[in-house]
């Protein structure tokens, strides 16, 4: 999920780009109002809130990669304590998912996954609070969303993302903040990615590997695939990696940490991220990154941040707490 100097900036090339499904995360968040604690981290994040409506996204009519259809769910009946004796789901898991990929659990029966929990190498624990389990399968905890099983999602209950937010004011052709002309407040800037599957904008993410620290992944997020394909030498490599070490070693702002409203969520599989903004405040950093989407991006650039734009699931509600933090332009 994934900086260039003014000596040697053309020869260097930043290639981020979103590793397939199920691994690809573009997430939103929605969730229920609660203050974001501290998580331990190579960060000192600092915490903001989000606020929740009931998921939108995770009841899209047809599941995406496939051409199957949920089950109709009405605003109404999505929380599980809402008898509905008429709920029928269908149940959809991925044909590439029930190969049995390393990333993937096996199906429920062939394996005795402890949820709740740390299960071995594996975090099944929620962000948020504890998950319900019926006949042995975790319940989605935010509720009906029409289809039973993974979808296009490895694991049963919680799947863990992480999304960087890369941020830089944008500036004129003399360096000068660019001011919105409504707001008058400085603009930010952040690094987007156009999602091939589906053909919007995101903000560059991924999932967390067993026993990996979300800090972790935020940054190998960003740095594996900055020098994934660069045509740079050794050295230019190592400064280009210092660089963004130094970004994520940075007071980074947690701006989300819980359920997303994600389309691929299903009633036993869902996704939940950890989104925190890294911002290159002096633009000598990632700022002066050229920017090259990677095979598997459609491609990659630094987008105005306002409150017009339209983006991936709800990825908008997370540039809107950047924004707001940061006294910029929304």
């Amino acid at each position: 999920m994934k900086a260039v100097f003014r000596n040697w900036a053309s020869s260097v090339h930043l290639v981020l780009s979103i590793i397939g499904l199920p691994y690809t995360v573009g997430t939103s968040g929605i969730c229920r109002a609660r203050p974001i604690s501290r998580i331990p981290s190579l960060c000192a994040y600092r915490s903001v809130y989000m606020f929740s409506a009931t998921h939108i996204k995770a009841r899209c009519p047809v599941y995406p990669g496939s051409h199957t259809n949920r089950f109709p769910v009405p605003d109404d009946k999505v929380d599980w304590e809402t008898d509905w004796p008429q709920y029928s789901p269908v149940t959809y898991t991925a044909p590439f998912v029930l190969k049995k990929p390393v990333w993937a659990d096996p199906e429920i029966g062939e394996f005795s996954p402890q949820f709740n929990s740390l299960d071995g190498s594996v975090d099944r624990r929620s962000h948020e609070d504890t998950y319900r389990i019926l006949n042995g399968k975790p319940l989605n905890p935010h509720g009906r969303t029409g289809l039973e099983g993974r979808g296009l999602l490895g694991r049963w209950g919680p799947n863990h993302a992480a999304d960087p937010i890369v941020t830089r004011w944008k500036t004129d052709s003399v360096g000068q903040r660019v001011h919105h002309t409504d707001s008058q407040r400085p603009v930010l800037q952040f690094v987007s990615i156009k999602r091939i599957d589906c053909g919007e904008w995101a903000i560059p993410g991924g999932m967390v590997d067993p026993g990996e620290r979300v800090s972790q992944t935020l940054q190998r997020e960003f740095s594996e695939e900055a020098l994934n394909s660069l045509q740079a030498s050794s050295s230019e490599k190592e400064k280009i990696q210092k660089r963004i070490t130094e970004l994520f070693n940075s007071d980074g702002l947690q701006v989300f940490k819980g359920y997303v409203d994600d389309p691929r969520n299903t009633d036993n599989s869902w996704m939940e991220t950890v989104a925190v903004n890294f911002h290159d405040e002096s633009g000598n950093s990632v700022s002066e990154l050229p920017l090259q989407a990677g095979d598997d991006a459609g491609h990659v650039t630094w987008i105005d941040i306002n409150s017009s734009l339209t983006l991936y699931a709800s990825h908008s509600h997370f540039l809107e707490t950047v924004a707001k933090e940061r006294n910029a332009h929304w």
